[in-house]
């Protein structure tokens, strides 16, 4: 028992002891990062002293270098940093550090002497090349890290040159054609790197005015010059001329490649739905009329003859404006198309813009419903594809007054595809039915479930006829001038723009002064925008500027005003000024983006 007692108070006080020294230590370390944040150097060394001589770990190390520079204690900097290089069998950071110190006490001739020692220290290992190169860029010594990069490209064997890192640091000396050819480089040694190029050089399209994006540009250019049946090389030009959206100038270049490389014309079709969703129809044209050319035995003939067809009806409902000649001659090929192709699954979309042209262009309401029904029925038709159908069927039945058909077609399809944008999207356009019609509690409560919409073109749609509907029909306010607002609203969507008009005169006539005035208006100028009464509608946007410049439609009039001077008016310097108007006092603005691009545009800034 006296020997069991014996040992158990030894083993005690052994943790008493340890526990003691644990304190003790975390109170030193407090201690000495304390003083060391306060710049108190001195005090902070004596406690890094007495931390690093009980645990020589790198970070004491570090921090009690550290303290002894900046106390000018450049003997024990040294004696310091020699005593870790003999522990670590001559480890390239304390050589750096060492070179360092002596570079600090003034000493640069020694510290040069010291740094050049350790580049001709460098044994030819992957690691090692980087442990010294990040040691010299650490303290600063950009031209020595890239030293010890190009020595290790020569004596690492293997197909690893360390471009990456030395276009980081030539970007970091400003040297960007150094840079952008050291990627140049690394492509005709590895093409596969080519995603990795494309990230680094990625950083510099954050800003489109960014001047290196040009060097950039030029470079790659007279490279391909040099070497002009390189393909990797054209791939990386393709990608820039992309990041600038130059479509054009990457056609010539995919085009040329899809000839060389005998392709089937992927990228070409690629390149023409990219161009066509960024407006620039007529680099969307070319490419769309090259896969045409190549005759029907190309895999992507039929998608090129669609394609090119809706986006050919997308362009007359942008532009607005257009002739009876135009509408007949393009039903004219469509029909042509679909004689050629056949009505089948890959023709539906077709099927489904002839329809809309019949529709909302040709007044043929008849045969467009016949067209959409027939899609309808088409045998294998995927769900998604009738889903988009019946939505446009809805749509016209809609158009024409039939609103129980309509929303019937809407709540098949809302069903169908629950939790699914184009169950969203069927959904909204049957609340907005609801709201035409004077439900307005209903359209709200759908509303406000769509507002969560994974599609943020839904969810803002919905927020912003929610928020219309909730700030005109609270309890102690009169119902009567909302639903003349909604039947002018409808009417306006039915093409009925004269009876439309009428509801609005009722509306301004009896309720002067409603919180419905501005929402009016602008309804006023949209639909002396679909008559091409642009003046009117200038008119009307600059109003609501006037008297409501600060409410929920002022950007939205302010945009729409400065769309009609570029495109209608060509007035070009008042275009300028509104956009450059709404990027100052609307930042937050939808239009932001859009309006960045025009005024760049119209100021002469290249951006394609």
């Amino acid at each position: 028992m006296f020997i069991l007692l014996l040992l158990s108070f030894s083993s005690f006080s052994q943790d008493v002891i340890r526990m003691s020294n644990d304190i003790e230590n975390n109170t030193d370390e407090q201690l000495a990062a304390q003083y060391f944040q306060n710049k108190e150097f001195e005090k902070a060394a004596l406690y890094y002293e007495k931390l690093f001589a009980k645990k020589p770990i790198d970070f004491y190390y570090k921090n009690l270098l550290e303290c002894y520079l900046e106390t000018e204690k450049f003997k024990d900097a040294e004696k310091l940093v020699k005593t870790q290089l003999r522990k670590s069998n001559n480890a390239f950071t304390y050589k750096v550090d060492l070179g360092y110190v002596q570079k600090k006490a003034g000493n640069n001739d020694k510290a040069q002497k010291e740094f050049k020692q350790a580049i001709n220290d460098l044994i030819p290992i992957t690691n090692a090349v980087f442990e010294l190169a990040n040691a010299f860029f650490n303290r600063k010594e950009v031209d020595l890290a890239l030293e010890t990069y190009y020595k290790g490209r020569k004596i690492v064997k293997g197909d690893y040159g360390f471009h990456f890192e030395i276009a980081s640091l030539l970007a970091t000396k400003g040297d960007f054609i150094g840079m952008i050819n050291e990627y140049l480089d690394v492509l005709e040694i590895n093409p596969v790197m080519i995603n990795q190029v494309q990230n680094n050089l990625a950083t510099f399209y954050q800003n489109p005015e960014d001047e290196r994006i040009e060097t950039i540009k030029n470079e790659l250019l007279r490279r391909i010059q040099k070497s002009p049946d390189s393909v990797i090389l054209s791939e990386l030009l393709i990608w820039f001329y992309l990041q600038q959206k130059d479509f054009s100038g990457a056609f010539i270049q995919s085009k040329a490649l899809d000839k060389k490389l005998k392709e089937d014309g992927s990228r070409i079709f690629n390149l023409a739905e990219m161009s066509a969703n960024n407006q620039d129809y007529r680099t969307a044209t070319k490419a769309y009329e090259y896969l045409i050319q190549k005759g029907k035995e190309g895999f992507y003939y039929q998608n090129a003859r669609v394609s090119f067809l809706n986006m050919s009806l997308k362009q007359i409902q942008e532009k607005g404006s257009h002739t009876n000649e135009e509408i007949v001659e393009l039903e004219k090929k469509y029909i042509e198309t679909l004689n050629e192709l056949g009505k089948s699954p890959k023709t539906v979309s077709l099927m489904r813009e002839l329809a809309k042209l019949n529709a909302y262009f040709l007044n043929n309401i008849d045969k467009a419903v016949d067209l959409l029904i027939e899609a309808i029925d088409l045998p294998r038709l995927g769900p998604r594809d009738q889903a988009e159908c019946k939505i446009d069927l809805a749509d016209i039945y809609l158009l024409t007054g039939e609103v129980w058909d309509a929303s019937l077609m809407y709540s098949q399809v809302e069903k169908a595809f629950k939790m699914d944008e184009t169950g969203d999207m069927a959904k909204f356009k049957n609340a907005r039915l609801s709201y035409f019609i004077g439900e307005f509690n209903w359209a709200k409560a759908q509303l406000d479930v769509l507002k969560g919409s994974t599609s943020k073109l839904i969810s803002n749609d919905a927020m912003k006829l929610a928020l219309l509907i909730a700030d005109n029909t609270t309890i102690d306010t009169n119902a009567v001038p909302m639903q003349l607002y909604a039947k002018a609203d409808f009417l306006m969507f039915q093409k009925q723009y004269n009876n439309a008009l009428k509801y609005l005169d009722t509306l301004q006539l009896f309720f002067k002064g409603h919180s419905l005035d501005d929402e009016a208006l602008f309804l006023r100028a949209t639909i002396a925008e679909k008559k091409n009464d642009f003046t009117k509608a200038a008119e009307i946007y600059q109003n609501i500027l006037d008297a409501y410049g600060y409410d929920v439609l002022a950007d939205d009039a302010l945009f729409n005003l400065a769309e009609i001077n570029e495109l209608e008016f060509k007035n070009i310097e008042k275009a300028k000024e509104l956009y450059q108007k709404l990027l100052t006092d609307f930042p937050a603005s939808l239009y932001t983006v859009e309006a960045r691009k025009r005024f760049r545009t119209l100021r002469g800034d290249k951006l394609n």
